[in-house]
């Protein structure tokens, strides 16, 4: 396999199990990899480029220690430097009632994912609020996340295992849940569904579970989903990998989605 500052940490795990060792020989913040539903949120999403970061170490260090395994190394994709960071307007205007704390440093020790807790707590933050979440790490692949849905965000690298990452609604973010009809989109892919269950999943495995499933759906299917909930942080994703969704609610806790390619 052939690896890269954009290559998937996700992939490379996948690729060779004995790489999960290697990763985490080099920095201990990789030792929260070992915990499976924090590998499955984190090495998903990250890459070479951002795991280097949350690391505090080169990306040539991921090379050194995956090249013994097999691993070829694209010499023609060079590393990203990094880059100096101004703050924010949005933080040197702030007002101390503008700020919505959340520790999820115990929550992270204790061996838990906080991923649940802090969509939980986005949910609640309000436009012109800011929620300040302090961490062991940059949550990268977080931020991408919800830059997609509207907030902006930064992250102060406080001293070593204290970083603050900021994320600011400045508006209010309506997510559109899309309104095609339901039956035609059903008879469409008749005799053509692949189906999941992802109601009895705990955070974030059924959005991991939907993406997952959506890798390996043929051309020419649809992937039809028994949910609890309109996963709200799921559909920016979607339609970001090209896909379009019919949603059917018929309880306030039970939700049929249908997924296919546009």
């Amino acid at each position: 396999m052939i690896i890269h500052q954009n290559t998937k940490i996700g992939a490379i795990l996948k690729h060779h199990p004995a790489s999960l060792d290697a990763i985490v020989s080099i920095s201990p913040k990789f030792e929260k990899l070992r915990n499976p539903i924090l590998r499955k949120l984190m090495a998903g999403r990250a890459t070479i480029a951002m795991a280097s970061k949350i690391g505090g170490c080169q990306v040539t260090d991921f090379y050194t220690k995956l090249a013994p395994l097999g691993f070829e190394i694209d010499p023609a994709i060079p590393a990203n430097a990094a880059e100096e960071q101004e703050l924010p307007a949005f933080i040197q205007s702030l007002d101390e009632e503008q700020v919505v704390v959340l520790d999820v440093r115990p929550v992270i020790a204790a061996g838990e994912d906080p991923l649940s807790l802090i969509l939980q707590t986005i949910k609640t933050i309000q436009a012109g609020q800011v929620l300040k979440i302090v961490n062991t790490f940059e949550p990268t692949p977080l931020m991408i996340l919800l830059k997609k849905q509207g907030f902006e965000a930064y992250a102060d690298h406080i001293e070593e295992d204290l970083v603050e990452t900021w994320f600011y609604k400045n508006a209010d973010i309506n997510i559109k849940v899309q309104a095609g009809n339901w039956e035609e989109a059903l008879k469409r892919f008749e005799n053509k569904l692949q189906t999941i269950d992802v109601r009895a999943l705990q955070m974030p495995l059924p959005m991991h579970t939907i993406l997952e499933s959506l890798d390996t759906l043929p051309e020419d299917k649809a992937l039809f989903v028994y949910h609890k909930r309109i996963p709200v942080f799921l559909l920016p994703e979607l339609a970001q990998r090209g896909f379009e969704y019919r949603a059917k609610e018929l309880a306030s806790d039970e939700v049929h989605l249908l997924i296919f390619r546009n």
